[in-house]
């Protein structure tokens, strides 16, 4: 048995989409160029957020020697990505053999 819906939660204004509306429904790419045109269309349309990088960097617990983390820590915020930076560097000045 399915329960009634709540009146007070149910919206005149917005009611559900039934099988017939979502049979009618065009993807946004298609109707926004023709209501506001390509120009502001493609604008809206743009990905929102940072970009996805192909290598994401990957969340590690590492043991750094107290002089280590606190020079890096005292050169102010980013220090992170600076000891990365330093690992970076040590691998182009040290190449392996693979």
């Amino acid at each position: 048995m399915s329960k009634k819906p709540n009146p007070e939660l149910v919206d005149d204004e917005n009611p559900e989409w039934t099988a017939e509306d979502f049979a009618k429904a065009r993807l946004a790419r298609e109707v926004l160029p023709q209501i506001f045109g390509a120009k502001v269309a493609q604008e809206m349309l743009k990905p929102r957020g940072r970009p996805r990088v192909l290598h994401p960097k990957e969340r590690i617990n590492i043991r750094l020697s107290h002089e280590v983390v606190q020079h890096f820590k005292l050169s102010g915020d980013g220090w992170q990505t600076r000891i990365d930076s330093a690992l970076r560097q040590f691998i182009i000045e040290h190449p392996t053999n693979h």
